[in-house]
Formats: structure tokens, C-alpha cells, sequence
């Protein structure tokens, strides 16, 4: 089960309350349609009968991997127990134009007004499992990971990092709460490598947590520190050219688990895959994928 820890108060800042996975997505749900929906659906309510029933398709109109039908499942669900979702092609599924993902039956007062919603999230999640997956093509025949970020749509992380597992790539972190990531801000506060890893590990001690440490390094100097101290499951090449990662890399060693980020484009990605990196992470995954292009029509 996915738990998730969050201030419960602004005035009771060191109080956190747990919340599953499914609390969180019926949670974005419920915030979604409020704010699509409002006071009402008046274009629907003004020209359908409530008694009205029917039956509408999801209509695939581009080529990409699809991700969001068990979203979109909650979607109707969420709105009228009612609705009778058919699924026909499942998530991670390679479609085509003309493919029909699912068919939905009830009330077309219901059929209407979950459709922009279910749309935008399968549209999203569509778009990002198919990037991923061609970024994961790229990479075929090497050991080396695609990750996503943290640069995720506000409210929307939980759905747009399961559609980077839909396209075949890996989750990097949920949050702030499942990692320590030490950072190039993170290090310079805390005064440099030795200071924020010791301190990493006495805050962990202290606190009875058992997170994983993740190093970010600059330079070859920086990563001979961290090398130097150990005390770390990964270090992160931030902005290394493929030359530079290639030497970090066989300066690690295999001792440590390894990530190339900052300055990769589809154009690089093979080439700081081949130097034997474990993991590239991906920013763009997320934070300026085009949704698939797809439409849920009446039949």
C-alpha cells in the first residue's frame, strides 16, 4: 500500500497524517470535477432527460502507448456507480488510429460530464508513457534506466509517474518524504560533501528512518569527496558531458549506483547511456510531454 506524509495544519506544521494512494487519487478527482463542473453541467442539464441512457467509446486518433484506463475506471466510478466501463485494450498497450480503448454505458447525463476529465488524464498519461517508451527504445540493449522527476504537474504526480512505469521507465522519487537527494544547494548550506552526508545519516539515525542517500556531484573533484567518504547508495552526474560521465563512471566503479542528469535530450541520451551509467533521469518526461490525441464519442 502507498502511503504519502503531509502537514495536517498550517498551525500544526510537525503533526502528518498518512493517506493511501487511492485517498489522494479520489481526492484529485473530487477537486477536478468542482472545479469543472461547479453548480452544475447546465449544458447538459438543460437538453438531456436525468432518465436518458446511452453509450459512448474512447476513440484512439494517434499512434502511442496507452496509459489511464484504470484512471479512467475511478473517473466513472467516481461520479455514478452506475456507469459500465468495457475494456477492450489495456494500459501499455502499443494503438493506432481507429482503435477503440473501452466503451462506457449509462446515464448520458453521467457520460457527458465525466468526459472531459477522464480525457484530459488518459491524454496525459497517453503522452507521457509514449514518450517514455521512446526513450526507452533508444536505450534498448544497454543497462541504463530512463527516470522521471519531480517536475510534475501540481496535483497530478501519483498519475503522471504511473504512466513513466506504463512506458517502461522508473520512478526516481514520490516526494521530498521518500528520498534523501543531496543537492548542489543542499551541499553548499549544509557546507560541503562530508557535512551533508554525515548529517544525512545522523538525521536518519535520530529520526529511526531508513531512506536511501542519493549525492548530487559538480566535478571529478567533488565526486572523488564523495568516492573519499562513501556513505551514499547513489551519486548523480549533474551537467557531466558524455566524456566526463564516461570517466565517473569508471571512477566509481560499480561501488555505487549512478545517474547522469541536466543537459539530456533525446538527440544525447544513447550516448551517456553508453557509458555505462545505471540510470538517466528526464525532466522533459513530464513537464512538457503533448498529450495523445484521442476523443470519447456517442455510438
Amino acid at each position: 500500500m502507498f502511503f504519502v506524509s503531509l502537514p495536517f495544519s498550517t498551525f500544526e506544521e510537525n503533526f502528518l497524517y498518512m493517506k493511501t494512494r487511492e485517498e489522494l487519487i479520489d481526492e484529485l478527482l473530487d477537486l477536478a470535477f468542482a472545479e469543472d463542473i461547479g453548480d452544475g453541467d447546465h449544458t447538459t442539464l438543460c437538453c438531456i432527460p436525468a432518465d436518458e441512457m446511452g453509450k459512448s467509446h474512447l476513440l484512439i486518433k494517434e499512434e502511442g502507448i496507452l496509459a489511464g484506463v484504470e484512471i479512467a475506471r475511478m473517473v466513472f466510478n467516481r461520479f455514478d456507480k452506475d456507469l459500465k466501463m468495457t475494456v477492450f485494450i489495456n494500459d501499455g498497450a502499443h494503438v493506432k488510429p481507429g482503435d477503440i480503448a473501452f466503451e462506457v454505458e449509462g446515464r448520458v447525463r453521467s457520460l457527458l460530464q465525466t468526459e472531459r476529465l477522464m480525457l484530459n488524464i488518459m491524454q496525459r498519461m497517453s503522452g507521457i508513457a509514449t514518450v517514455t517508451h521512446k526513450y526507452m527504445e533508444e536505450l534498448k540493449g544497454l543497462k541504463t534506466k530512463v527516470l522521471d522527476t519531480r517536475k510534475t504537474t501540481p496535483g497530478m504526480r501519483l498519475l503522471e509517474k504511473d504512466a513513466v512505469k506504463i512506458g517502461g521507465g522508473m520512478n526516481h522519487r514520490i516526494g521530498l518524504f521518500d528520498m534523501i537527494l543531496l543537492k548542489d544547494n543542499h551541499v553548499d548550506f549544509a557546507g560541503g560533501i562530508a557535512n551533508a552526508i554525515n548529517k544525512a545519516h545522523e538525521y536518519l539515525k535520530q529520526n529511526h528512518k531508513d531512506l536511501k542517500i542519493e549525492i548530487e556531484v559538480r566535478n571529478l573533484d567533488e565526486l572523488q569527496q564523495v568516492l573519499n567518504l562513501g556513505g551514499v547508495d547513489r551519486i548523480m552526474f549533474d551537467n557531466f558531458s558524455p566524456e566526463l560521465t564516461k570517466k565517473a563512471v569508471e571512477m566509481v566503479g560499480g561501488r555505487y549506483e549512478t545517474e547522469s542528469s541536466g543537459g539530456i535530450t533525446f538527440a544525447n541520451l544513447r550516448s551517456y547511456g553508453e557509458c555505462g551509467v545505471d540510470f538517466i533521469s528526464v525532466g522533459a518526461l513530464t513537464h512538457s510531454v503533448k498529450g495523445l490525441d484521442m476523443s470519447f464519442k456517442a455510438c
